[in-house]
Protein backbone atom coordinates (compact mmCIF):
# COMPACT_ATOMS: atom_id res chain seq x y z
CA UNK A 1 0.00 0.00 0.00
CA UNK A 2 2.77 2.45 0.94
CA UNK A 3 4.57 1.79 -2.35
CA UNK A 4 1.45 2.85 -4.22
CA UNK A 5 0.99 5.97 -2.09
CA UNK A 6 4.60 6.98 -2.77
CA UNK A 7 4.60 6.06 -6.45
CA UNK A 8 1.60 8.27 -7.21
CA UNK A 9 2.46 10.99 -4.65
CA UNK A 10 -0.89 10.75 -2.87
CA UNK A 11 -1.29 13.54 -0.32
CA UNK A 12 -4.98 13.24 0.55
CA UNK A 13 -7.93 10.88 0.31
CA UNK A 14 -10.12 9.88 -1.35
CA UNK A 15 -7.95 9.76 -4.50
CA UNK A 16 -8.71 7.84 -7.69
CA UNK A 17 -6.06 7.35 -10.38
CA UNK A 18 -6.63 5.79 -13.79
CA UNK A 19 -3.82 3.83 -15.45
CA UNK A 20 -3.18 2.34 -18.88
CA UNK A 21 -3.17 -1.36 -18.04
CA UNK A 22 -0.81 -2.15 -20.93
CA UNK A 23 1.93 0.36 -20.09
CA UNK A 24 1.23 1.15 -16.44
CA UNK A 25 1.36 4.88 -17.23
CA UNK A 26 -0.98 7.33 -15.53
CA UNK A 27 -3.94 8.32 -17.70
CA UNK A 28 -5.57 10.63 -15.17
CA UNK A 29 -4.59 11.58 -11.62
CA UNK A 30 -7.88 13.20 -10.67
CA UNK A 31 -10.33 10.37 -11.28
CA UNK A 32 -12.87 11.70 -8.79
CA UNK A 33 -13.44 14.71 -11.01
CA UNK A 34 -13.66 12.44 -14.06
CA UNK A 35 -16.52 10.38 -12.68
CA UNK A 36 -18.26 13.54 -11.47
CA UNK A 37 -17.92 15.31 -14.83
CA UNK A 38 -18.43 12.27 -17.08
CA UNK A 39 -20.58 9.76 -15.15
CA UNK A 40 -21.63 7.94 -18.33
CA UNK A 41 -18.05 7.50 -19.54
CA UNK A 42 -18.59 9.34 -22.81
CA UNK A 43 -14.97 10.62 -22.79
CA UNK A 44 -13.46 7.26 -21.81
CA UNK A 45 -10.50 6.46 -21.51
CA UNK A 46 -10.01 9.98 -20.12
CA UNK A 47 -6.47 10.45 -21.41
CA UNK A 48 -4.73 13.82 -20.97
CA UNK A 49 -5.45 16.46 -23.58
CA UNK A 50 -3.12 19.26 -24.71
CA UNK A 51 -3.25 22.41 -22.61
CA UNK A 52 -4.33 24.50 -25.61
CA UNK A 53 -7.35 22.25 -26.11
CA UNK A 54 -8.37 22.31 -22.46
CA UNK A 55 -7.96 26.08 -22.04
CA UNK A 56 -9.72 26.96 -25.33
CA UNK A 57 -12.35 29.64 -24.86
CA UNK A 58 -12.70 33.16 -23.48
CA UNK A 59 -10.57 34.39 -20.57
CA UNK A 60 -11.35 37.38 -18.39
CA UNK A 61 -9.51 40.36 -16.95
CA UNK A 62 -10.83 41.89 -13.74
CA UNK A 63 -12.04 44.98 -15.66
CA UNK A 64 -14.49 42.77 -17.53
CA UNK A 65 -12.44 42.60 -20.73
CA UNK A 66 -12.63 39.24 -22.48
CA UNK A 67 -9.73 37.71 -24.44
CA UNK A 68 -9.51 34.50 -26.42
CA UNK A 69 -7.11 31.85 -25.18
CA UNK A 70 -5.24 32.17 -28.49
CA UNK A 71 -3.73 35.37 -27.01
CA UNK A 72 -1.46 33.10 -24.93
CA UNK A 73 0.49 32.04 -28.03
CA UNK A 74 4.26 32.43 -27.54
CA UNK A 75 4.01 33.06 -23.78
CA UNK A 76 5.08 31.14 -20.73
CA UNK A 77 1.91 30.47 -18.74
CA UNK A 78 1.26 30.07 -15.04
CA UNK A 79 -1.94 28.19 -14.17
CA UNK A 80 -2.90 29.36 -10.70
CA UNK A 81 -5.31 27.22 -8.65
CA UNK A 82 -6.41 29.29 -5.68
CA UNK A 83 -9.35 30.56 -3.63
CA UNK A 84 -10.17 33.55 -1.45
CA UNK A 85 -11.25 31.40 1.52
CA UNK A 86 -7.74 29.87 1.73
CA UNK A 87 -5.29 32.01 3.82
CA UNK A 88 -2.10 30.52 2.23
CA UNK A 89 -3.61 31.37 -1.17
CA UNK A 90 -4.12 35.02 -0.24
CA UNK A 91 -0.54 35.21 1.09
CA UNK A 92 0.87 33.71 -2.10
CA UNK A 93 -1.25 35.98 -4.30
CA UNK A 94 0.33 39.08 -2.76
CA UNK A 95 3.81 37.77 -3.59
CA UNK A 96 2.76 36.49 -7.02
CA UNK A 97 1.40 39.92 -8.04
CA UNK A 98 4.88 41.39 -7.48
CA UNK A 99 6.57 38.49 -9.30
CA UNK A 100 4.22 38.89 -12.25
CA UNK A 101 4.99 42.60 -12.43
CA UNK A 102 8.78 42.02 -12.31
CA UNK A 103 8.67 39.35 -15.01
CA UNK A 104 6.58 41.54 -17.31
CA UNK A 105 8.78 44.59 -16.69
CA UNK A 106 11.82 42.48 -17.62
CA UNK A 107 10.27 42.02 -21.06
CA UNK A 108 9.35 38.35 -20.65
CA UNK A 109 6.22 37.02 -22.34
CA UNK A 110 4.34 35.63 -19.36
CA UNK A 111 0.70 35.27 -18.45
CA UNK A 112 -1.10 33.78 -15.46
CA UNK A 113 -4.54 32.17 -15.57
CA UNK A 114 -6.51 32.04 -12.33
CA UNK A 115 -8.55 28.86 -11.89
CA UNK A 116 -10.87 29.56 -9.00
CA UNK A 117 -11.85 27.17 -6.23
CA UNK A 118 -14.03 29.83 -4.60
CA UNK A 119 -17.39 28.84 -3.22
CA UNK A 120 -19.40 31.60 -4.87
CA UNK A 121 -19.12 33.92 -7.84
CA UNK A 122 -19.15 36.89 -5.46
CA UNK A 123 -16.04 35.55 -3.67
CA UNK A 124 -14.41 34.90 -7.04
CA UNK A 125 -15.00 38.49 -8.17
CA UNK A 126 -13.73 39.93 -4.90
CA UNK A 127 -10.55 37.86 -5.05
CA UNK A 128 -9.99 38.33 -8.79
CA UNK A 129 -10.19 42.11 -8.35
CA UNK A 130 -6.76 41.87 -6.64
CA UNK A 131 -5.17 40.10 -9.62
CA UNK A 132 -3.63 41.76 -12.71
CA UNK A 133 -3.78 38.63 -14.87
CA UNK A 134 -6.42 36.47 -16.58
CA UNK A 135 -9.01 34.02 -15.24
CA UNK A 136 -11.24 31.25 -16.48
CA UNK A 137 -14.81 32.57 -16.01
CA UNK A 138 -16.26 31.31 -12.74
CA UNK A 139 -19.40 30.22 -14.57
CA UNK A 140 -17.33 27.89 -16.79
CA UNK A 141 -17.20 25.13 -14.22
CA UNK A 142 -16.52 22.47 -16.84
CA UNK A 143 -13.31 24.13 -18.02
CA UNK A 144 -12.13 24.77 -14.46
CA UNK A 145 -12.73 21.11 -13.69
CA UNK A 146 -10.87 19.96 -16.82
CA UNK A 147 -7.82 22.00 -15.79
CA UNK A 148 -7.93 20.45 -12.31
CA UNK A 149 -8.10 17.02 -13.93
CA UNK A 150 -5.30 17.78 -16.41
CA UNK A 151 -2.82 18.60 -13.64
CA UNK A 152 -4.17 16.30 -10.92
CA UNK A 153 -4.59 19.16 -8.45
CA UNK A 154 -4.81 17.81 -4.89
CA UNK A 155 -4.53 21.04 -2.92
CA UNK A 156 -4.34 24.83 -3.16
CA UNK A 157 -2.56 27.11 -3.70
CA UNK A 158 -0.87 25.43 -6.68
CA UNK A 159 0.97 27.24 -9.46
CA UNK A 160 1.75 25.21 -12.58
CA UNK A 161 4.28 26.79 -14.99
CA UNK A 162 4.18 25.89 -18.69
CA UNK A 163 6.50 26.70 -21.58
CA UNK A 164 5.23 28.51 -24.72
CA UNK A 165 4.33 25.13 -26.25
CA UNK A 166 2.09 24.32 -23.28
CA UNK A 167 4.48 21.69 -21.89
CA UNK A 168 4.96 21.43 -18.13
CA UNK A 169 8.05 23.12 -16.66
CA UNK A 170 7.24 22.77 -12.97
CA UNK A 171 4.39 21.94 -10.63
CA UNK A 172 6.24 23.77 -7.83
CA UNK A 173 5.61 27.34 -8.95
CA UNK A 174 4.53 28.26 -5.42
CA UNK A 175 7.89 27.21 -3.99
CA UNK A 176 9.80 28.87 -6.83
CA UNK A 177 8.02 32.20 -6.43
CA UNK A 178 8.67 32.27 -2.68
CA UNK A 179 12.34 31.27 -3.09
CA UNK A 180 13.09 33.63 -5.99
CA UNK A 181 11.51 36.97 -5.15
CA UNK A 182 13.55 38.78 -7.82
CA UNK A 183 12.48 36.19 -10.46
CA UNK A 184 16.07 35.80 -11.65
CA UNK A 185 15.54 32.09 -12.34
CA UNK A 186 12.25 32.42 -14.23
CA UNK A 187 10.74 30.21 -15.75
CA UNK A 188 11.97 28.04 -12.89
CA UNK A 189 13.15 24.85 -14.52
CA UNK A 190 13.45 22.21 -11.74
CA UNK A 191 16.80 21.76 -10.01
CA UNK A 192 17.96 18.21 -9.34
CA UNK A 193 19.00 19.11 -5.76
CA UNK A 194 17.35 21.74 -3.56
CA UNK A 195 18.60 23.48 -0.45
CA UNK A 196 15.96 22.78 2.18
CA UNK A 197 14.10 25.90 3.28
CA UNK A 198 10.90 26.95 5.01
CA UNK A 199 9.21 27.49 1.64
CA UNK A 200 10.08 24.14 0.03
CA UNK A 201 9.89 21.92 3.14
CA UNK A 202 6.28 21.11 2.18
CA UNK A 203 7.74 18.89 -0.56
CA UNK A 204 9.00 16.52 2.14
CA UNK A 205 5.40 15.32 2.39
CA UNK A 206 5.12 14.46 -1.31
CA UNK A 207 7.10 11.22 -1.22
CA UNK A 208 10.46 9.77 -0.15
CA UNK A 209 13.20 12.41 0.02
CA UNK A 210 16.95 12.02 0.29
CA UNK A 211 18.23 14.68 2.69
CA UNK A 212 21.95 15.25 3.30
CA UNK A 213 22.41 17.22 6.53
CA UNK A 214 25.59 19.31 6.62
CA UNK A 215 27.28 21.81 8.94
CA UNK A 216 26.48 25.04 7.13
CA UNK A 217 28.74 27.19 9.31
CA UNK A 218 31.19 26.60 6.47
CA UNK A 219 29.76 28.71 3.63
CA UNK A 220 30.98 26.33 0.96
CA UNK A 221 29.78 23.11 2.56
CA UNK A 222 26.19 23.25 1.35
CA UNK A 223 27.30 23.95 -2.20
CA UNK A 224 29.87 21.14 -2.06
CA UNK A 225 27.16 18.78 -0.78
CA UNK A 226 24.85 19.76 -3.65
CA UNK A 227 27.63 19.11 -6.15
CA UNK A 228 28.24 15.70 -4.57
CA UNK A 229 24.60 14.64 -4.85
CA UNK A 230 23.71 16.28 -8.17
CA UNK A 231 25.15 13.69 -10.62
CA UNK A 232 23.31 10.91 -8.80
CA UNK A 233 20.07 12.91 -8.72
CA UNK A 234 20.37 13.73 -12.42
CA UNK A 235 20.95 10.07 -13.24
CA UNK A 236 17.85 8.95 -11.32
CA UNK A 237 15.68 11.74 -12.78
CA UNK A 238 16.81 10.97 -16.34
CA UNK A 239 16.18 7.25 -15.89
CA UNK A 240 12.59 7.75 -14.83
CA UNK A 241 11.94 10.58 -17.29
CA UNK A 242 12.87 8.17 -20.09
CA UNK A 243 10.06 5.93 -18.80
CA UNK A 244 7.75 8.98 -18.58
CA UNK A 245 7.54 8.53 -14.82
CA UNK A 246 8.25 10.86 -11.90
CA UNK A 247 11.49 10.20 -10.06
CA UNK A 248 10.88 8.11 -6.92
CA UNK A 249 13.04 10.43 -4.79
CA UNK A 250 13.44 14.16 -4.24
CA UNK A 251 16.92 15.37 -3.29
CA UNK A 252 17.77 17.99 -0.64
CA UNK A 253 20.74 19.43 1.23
CA UNK A 254 19.91 20.76 4.72
CA UNK A 255 22.09 23.22 6.62
CA UNK A 256 21.83 24.42 10.20
CA UNK A 257 18.79 26.56 11.00
CA UNK A 258 15.65 26.42 13.11
CA UNK A 259 13.64 24.60 10.45
CA UNK A 260 16.31 21.91 10.06
CA UNK A 261 16.55 21.57 13.85
CA UNK A 262 12.79 21.04 14.00
CA UNK A 263 12.98 18.41 11.26
CA UNK A 264 15.75 16.57 13.11
CA UNK A 265 13.72 16.67 16.32
CA UNK A 266 10.52 15.51 14.62
CA UNK A 267 12.26 12.59 12.91
CA UNK A 268 14.48 11.84 15.91
CA UNK A 269 17.71 11.97 13.92
CA UNK A 270 21.18 12.02 15.48
CA UNK A 271 22.96 15.39 15.61
CA UNK A 272 25.80 14.17 13.40
CA UNK A 273 26.88 16.19 10.35
CA UNK A 274 27.25 15.13 7.65
CA UNK A 275 24.28 12.77 7.94
CA UNK A 276 22.75 11.00 4.95
CA UNK A 277 19.06 10.12 5.25
CA UNK A 278 16.00 9.15 3.28
CA UNK A 279 12.80 10.42 4.91
CA UNK A 280 9.42 9.01 3.95
CA UNK A 281 6.89 11.10 5.85
CA UNK A 282 3.77 9.37 4.51
CA UNK A 283 5.10 5.99 5.68
CA UNK A 284 6.52 7.57 8.87
CA UNK A 285 9.81 5.82 8.04
CA UNK A 286 13.44 6.90 7.86
CA UNK A 287 16.66 5.37 6.59
CA UNK A 288 19.91 6.67 8.07
CA UNK A 289 23.53 6.45 6.90
CA UNK A 290 25.73 7.85 9.67
CA UNK A 291 29.34 7.74 8.45
CA UNK A 292 32.29 10.08 8.92
CA UNK A 293 32.64 10.90 5.23
CA UNK A 294 29.92 11.03 2.58
CA UNK A 295 31.22 10.08 -0.87
CA UNK A 296 29.42 9.78 -4.23
CA UNK A 297 29.83 6.00 -4.05
CA UNK A 298 28.18 5.90 -0.61
CA UNK A 299 25.26 8.08 -1.77
CA UNK A 300 24.72 6.04 -4.94
CA UNK A 301 24.82 2.72 -3.07
CA UNK A 302 22.40 4.11 -0.45
CA UNK A 303 19.95 5.26 -3.14
CA UNK A 304 20.19 2.03 -5.11
CA UNK A 305 19.65 -0.08 -1.99
CA UNK A 306 16.59 2.01 -1.11
CA UNK A 307 15.11 1.63 -4.58
CA UNK A 308 15.82 -2.11 -4.48
CA UNK A 309 14.07 -2.27 -1.05
CA UNK A 310 17.20 -3.61 0.63
CA UNK A 311 17.18 -1.04 3.45
CA UNK A 312 15.43 -1.64 6.74
CA UNK A 313 13.28 1.34 7.79
CA UNK A 314 13.27 2.88 11.25
CA UNK A 315 10.06 4.48 12.52
CA UNK A 316 9.67 8.25 12.63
Amino acid sequence: QLKLWNKYRISNIPSLIFLDATTGKVVCRNGLLVIRDDPEGLEFPWGPKPFREVIAGPLLRNNGQSLESSSLEGSHVGVYFSAHWCPPCRSLTRVLVESYRKIKEAGQKFEIIFVSADRSEESFKQYFSEMPWLAVPYTDEARRSRLNRLYGIQGIPTLIVLDPQGELITRQGRVEVLNDEDCREFPWHPKPVLELSDSNAVQLNEGPCLVLFVDSEDDGESEAAKQLIQPIAEKIIAKYKAKEEEAPLLFFVAGEDDMTDSLRDYTNLPEAAPLLTILDMSARAKYVMDVEEITPAIVEAFVNDFLAEKLKPEPI
